[in-house]
Parts: structure tokens; sequence; C-alpha cells
């Protein structure tokens, strides 16, 4: 386990926003070799959600889009999954 000092001093460099796709990112690589377009879809919903949820006051626009874009995409994902 890392100090939450050292969490810390790393993410004040960072927007939320910025974290969030590091995770997303990380996230959806180690989710590839699952193989599961419904575990993906699912996962994409979910940081679609997330990134809609955060608020704006500490986070880029950007990130609002990535969102929205994600929602709409995380059920045609899931729906073309054949498992």
């Amino acid at each position: 386990m890392l100090p939450l000092q050292v969490i810390d001093s790393f993410l004040l460099n960072y927007e939320i926003g910025q974290v969030l796709l590091l995770v997303f990112a990380l996230g959806t690589i180690g989710l590839l070799g699952l193989g599961s377009k419904k575990v993906l879809g699912l996962h994409f919903g979910a940081f679609g959600l997330i990134f809609l949820l955060t608020p704006q006051a500490v986070n880029s626009r950007i990130y609002l889009f990535l969102g929205l874009a994600l929602v709409i995409i995380a059920p045609m994902i899931f729906s073309i999954a054949d498992e």
C-alpha cells in the first residue's frame, strides 16, 4: 500500500478528468484480455456516467462530451455481444 501523501502529491498535478481517463484506459486494456463485449459495454457505460456526473467546476468540458459519447457507444457494444 502506498501512503496517502504519495497519492495526494500525484493527484495534485492533474485534473480529475485526466485521472479518470487514465483509470478508464487501464481498465479497458485489462478487459480486452477477457474477450467479453458485454463486460466492455458495461465498462464504457459506467465510465460514461462517471464522466457525465463529475462536477464541471473541477473538470474540463471535454470530459463531459467524452462521457456523452461513451454513454451512446456503450449500448451499441453491449447489444452486438453474442455471449
